[in-house]
């Protein structure tokens, strides 16, 4: 069989991504030029709809190597997506669609941001559970309306990454036999040679995992074909190794680690051109028979979605459309949120775990789980089943893969996803936060056990600096309530921004329920007036747990005759929001302004006088004993404020 139309197409694929680079002067040519030829056996493979980049069964498609963004970014103009030329010769530029790394909801048809090697990977697993879980919901005999595929495209350095062994070792577990990953395994790293660092049997990890493993020459075309056809009809989920050349094409830097993140320069340019039939005096070369065949994607695609919504039309069961239409349309506002006595004492985590479970039994795309901690962190969702056809997710000790699946939830379309750990162990998730916060993915993480409060476990699982490092992350907004009401006007907040990630910090030890409501101010602005004082000379502004340590305190300055007001900010992100004229309003001028929090609270200087925190890693020792040490009584309060004053 003749494949000179596949090698044009996989040459224009090359000399647009080399184009770019070279007219930015920055970006990396090397793996684009060595996909090249997988990307357009793929082109003919792939189910989706360039005119609608959201419609529901389109094949997803993750380049968890966001650095190959030149070979994304002419991939989607060639299929024919919201992308011109013009968009290509403006690579890395100000305001471009078509940024160093590729970024969802910028470019149209990119499907999620892949920015640090791994996260990818555990995105496309992410992909793959979304579609298994919906389709267990929405599919009957006969009539499948979710079964399209994932197909993930990766390179050495994501399969070095730990996230990578995490999330593929629970796509293996669950079988996902609609994910493909594809790759790219040219043996080079920045470095140079993976033998520097690396010398892995990665056939034998995949298969120790339960993948299907295929090996192909990366360059074939008969052989890239065929396994991809293997691939999509496989039980398993199947990793296809291909070897490949970095730089495949270059006239001088074909296999070497330089093609990796540098212009191959202009002559480099210009003689590969030639050799491969292109005028070398041309940039961004299409040639018209090579953008036809590329385009029939544009037909294809709207084929494939006008018989979608005639399969959806004429389903057996109105059940399905129903789920369809409520799965589209939550319906938040006939949550049954749970009522709490005032004056009980509970856990915001027990409380929390009340919520959620509220919120799970009227929203049906509600869905989530932990990291092996449901039942301490309280995020078992009771009596609705496991995955893939209930809603409660078991990551197992996997953190960054938890977080990055959960992202994945979120930008498939129809969930709304939790996940969940203990508060110190954010810093494990903390790089698919940063991504969900920059994608404005609305994922709910729920973090536990948030202070010294946790006792005897010590230093180690004491959480200290997290709150300051969590509050410094633009377009995500945390929440650290200070009983279960403010638990519940966490919540309702929380599901109204939907275009931002949100943290909920909760306790272990157990809280009094205050029953708090504002005297100026409101909740959803992030804090407001609790307690006013007539004559106020000091303003306590608190938390959390210390919220209750805030108000005894203040109880016991007003017997001293020390006028005291309380603040309680129960989301720093949403009162940083507000203008002067309402801070001034809840935070009195003319008074000394204190924080209380057991933390580290560098970010309450914006605000006040004094910050009394931590300064150490706390220690092991039962909870109280610790507030006893590390001047968390309402003594202690009361003297730093007396001497403040």
């Amino acid at each position: 069989m003749n494949y000179k139309i596949e090698e044009r197409m996989a040459n224009t694929i090359r000399f647009l991504a080399t184009d770019m680079v070279q007219e930015a002067n920055s970006g990396h040519p090397g793996a684009p030029m060595g996909l090249a030829d997988i990307a357009t056996v793929l082109s003919k493979h792939l189910k989706h709809n360039p005119k609608n980049s959201k419609w529901l069964n389109r094949d997803r498609v993750v380049f968890s190597g966001g650095h190959a963004s030149s070979l994304v970014y002419s991939l989607l103009y060639l299929w024919g997506y919201d992308l011109t030329l013009e968009d290509l010769k403006n690579f890395r530029q100000l305001d471009s669609k078509t940024a160093g790394h590729p970024e969802y909801g910028h470019t149209d048809g990119v499907e999620i941001t892949t920015g640090p090697l791994g996260q990818g990977v555990a995105n496309a697993v992410g992909f793959a559970m979304a579609s298994k879980h919906l389709g267990a919901g929405l599919n009957r005999e006969n009539a499948d309306l979710i079964d399209h595929k994932v197909y993930c495209f990766c390179g050495d350095g994501d399969l070095q990454e730990g996230i990578s062994y995490e999330a593929c070792s629970l796509a293996g577990h669950h079988q996902l036999d609609n994910l493909i990953l594809i790759y790219d395994s040219n043996n080079i790293t920045i470095e140079g040679s993976t033998d520097l660092a690396w010398s892995e049997d990665i056939q034998g990890r995949f298969q120790a995992q339960g993948w299907e493993v295929l090996e192909i020459d990366g360059h074939n075309f008969p052989e890239i074909d065929s396994a991809i056809e293997f691939a999509k009809f496989s039980k398993k989920p199947t990793i296809i190794i291909a070897n490949t050349v970095i730089g495949k094409g270059s006239a001088s830097l074909a296999g070497s680690h330089k093609s990796h993140g540098s212009p191959l320069g202009e002559e480099d340019i210009r003689i590969s051109k030639e050799r491969a039939g292109f005028n070398p005096d041309e940039k961004f070369i299409v040639p018209a028979d090579v953008l036809a065949r590329f385009r029939t994607a544009v037909e294809m695609g709207d084929l494939y979605e006008k018989e979608w919504n005639q399969l959806l039309k004429q389903l057996p069961y109105q059940e399905q459309n129903t789920l369809l239409d409520r799965l589209n349309s939550p319906e938040w506002d006939n949550i049954e949120f749970p009522e709490f006595e005032i004056g009980s004492k509970v856990a915001t985590r027990d409380s929390n775990g009340k919520i959620i479970n509220a919120i799970a039994k009227t929203v049906p795309n509600f869905i989530g789980g932990s990291a092996d901690l449901a039942p301490s962190n309280k995020t078992e969702l009771v009596n609705m089943g496991d995955f893939p056809v209930g809603k409660n997710i078991h990551f197992g000790i996997r953190e960054l893969s938890m977080g990055a699946i959960g992202n994945a939830l979120s930008a498939y379309g129809l969930l709304k996803p939790f996940t969940s750990t203990f508060f110190v162990f954010s810093d494990y998730v903390k790089p698919a936060v940063r991504v969900a916060a920059l994608s404005k993915l609305q994922h709910f993480f729920i973090w536990t056990h948030d202070s010294i409060g946790v006792g005897e476990d010590g230093p180690t699982h004491q959480p200290i600096e997290h709150l300051t490092q969590w509050r410094a992350l633009p377009n995500f907004y945390l929440f650290r309530p200070a009983d279960a009401t403010e638990n519940i006007e966490s919540w309702k907040t929380a599901l109204s921004l939907t275009e931002s990630p949100s943290g909920f910090v909760l306790t272990r030890q157990k809280l009094p329920v205050l029953g708090l409501k504002p005297i100026r101010g409101e909740f959803a602005k992030g804090g407001y007036l609790a307690v006013e004082s007539e004559n106020a000379k000091v303003t306590l502004i608190a938390s959390g747990s210390e919220v209750e340590l805030a108000l005894n305190s203040a109880k016991a300055l007003e017997e001293k005759g020390i006028g005291t007001n309380v603040v309680s900010v129960p989301s720093y992100d949403l009162l940083i929001e507000q203008d002067k004229e309402y801070i001034d309003s809840i935070i009195a001028p003319n008074t000394k302004k204190v924080a209380i929090e057991m933390a580290r609270g560098l970010e309450w200087f914006r605000f006040t006088d004094e910050v009394i925190g931590m300064d150490s890693f706390g220690a092991s020792a039962p909870a109280g004993e610790l507030f006893e040490k590390f001047g968390f009584t309402t003594d202690s309060v009361v003297s730093k404020v007396e001497e403040l004053i």
